[in-house]
């Protein structure tokens, strides 16, 4: 159960030295995966088991060692490494889901791994155990790039993922959560701890509304969707969009935005279908509308307007954003528009970024909202129509 000293410290000159290529190649000529695969199948320290799998994800950095290793007949037939994700020690963990990432990213054996991971069904389950329990920020960062990784390569596999059975515990206590709920507790783990670790687990959450097992997951009355919501509604309009310096807040957390707010516009078309539906958060719909009025304010102002038209993932933002709201406008009601106005969130530059934003390609919603505004605020209806004369034709 214990590793001496002096084995452990010359064990980790070899994981160091493994970073090598040309020591990584020595060591398979030595049948170093071999070796390690034998003492890992083994072992019952999890500091060798640590080490051992931390020498093979070295080795497993350069194409040629990585295709020999991937090979290797013990790797496949026992699945040694994925039975290694239903192992209790973190370190072990973290360890075999940066291998298998690492296997993954190369394209030669990406397909046997794949393939690999199918045929384990026992992943799944170990991997949404630990997204459900664990508290280590590393580890769950890493088995959510894992996760994303899978789904964003195997559309498949993520169907399967969706539709898997649950199985009962022991006592029949308590079934198996759905994926996304599995996905939704390690996001809110790492709210505060990690907003790389957030952002991948948005995505994965992103992942899963592109596809209709996904959406009828999230659509469900009984499904995960409302929860959701709440969570990636409130990180959004709490977490991320709180700070008055939009244009730095934007710089760096435009790629996380995105995210975010295709999650949040998938669910808010399946929201009709849930038992509790939530309340139309002004917050967040402020929050569009203050990233529309920046954007259409940072377009407009010589150079750093060019930046933004060259900036994809600004530009990507602000399509979203704009998509959203369309949506958002379709439903608005004037007592919903009021209290926008009453709380600051709808001004005559949140009213024209919006009307621009919405004006090229969605004439019913810009409609929908010039209809709702003259009701609640005709003054500031009148005035928005001033500055953005086309809005007339809305009328």
């Amino acid at each position: 159960m214990e590793l001496p000293d002096e084995d452990e410290e010359d064990l980790c000159k070899v994981w160091d030295m493994a970073m090598d290529r040309d020591v990584a190649g020595l060591l398979q000529e030595f049948k170093a995966t071999d070796i390690l695969v034998g003492v890992i199948s083994r072992s019952r320290c999890p500091r060798l088991t640590e080490i051992c799998v931390g020498i093979l994800g070295n080795i497993a950095c350069f194409p040629d060692t990585c295709a020999t290793l991937s090979q290797n007949e013990n790797l496949g037939h026992r699945a040694v490494l994925l039975l290694l994700l239903g192992d209790a020690d973190p370190p072990t963990l973290l360890e075999t889901s940066r291998l298998l990432l690492t296997c993954l990213s190369q394209k030669d054996v990406c397909s046997l791994w794949l393939q690999r991971i199918r045929q384990q069904t026992s992943v799944r389950s170990n991997l949404c155990f630990i997204m459900n329990s664990s508290t280590n920020t590393d580890l769950l960062e890493k088995v959510g790039e894992l996760v994303e990784t899978l789904f964003d390569l195997d559309e498949d596999m993520m169907k399967s993922w969706i539709t898997a059975q649950p199985k009962q515990t022991e006592g029949d206590v308590e079934n198996d959560l759905d994926v996304a709920s599995y996905l939704l507790e390690a996001a809110k783990q790492l709210r505060s701890e990690s907003p790389n670790g957030l952002e991948v687990y948005l995505h994965a959450l992103q992942l899963l509304t592109t596809i209709d097992e996904g959406i009828q997951m999230f659509a469900a009355s009984d499904g995960p969707g409302k929860a959701v919501w709440d969570f990636v509604s409130e990180v959004v309009w709490k977490d991320l969009c709180q700070a008055d310096d939009l244009s730095v807040i934007l710089q760096e957390q435009k790629s996380i935005l995105v995210q975010a707010l295709s999650v949040l516009q998938a669910l808010y078309r399946c929201q009709h279908q849930w038992h509790s539906k939530p309340a139309t958060s002004l917050p967040l719909i402020g929050t569009i509308l203050r990233l529309l009025q920046y954007h259409g304010d940072a377009t407009r102002d010589g150079d750093s307007g060019e930046e933004e038209k060259k900036d994809e993932h600004l530009q990507m933002l602000a399509e979203t954003a704009a998509e959203f709201l369309a949506d958002i406008c379709l439903q608005l009601s004037k007592e919903t528009v009021a209290d926008l106005v009453r709380e600051g969130y709808l001004t005559v530059k949140t009213c024209v970024a919006a009307a621009q934003s919405l004006a090229p390609n969605f004439q019913t919603s810009v409609s929908a909202f010039v209809s709702m505004l003259s009701e609640a605020d005709p003054r500031l209806a009148d005035e928005t129509q001033r500055l953005f004369p086309s809005l007339r034709s809305c009328c």
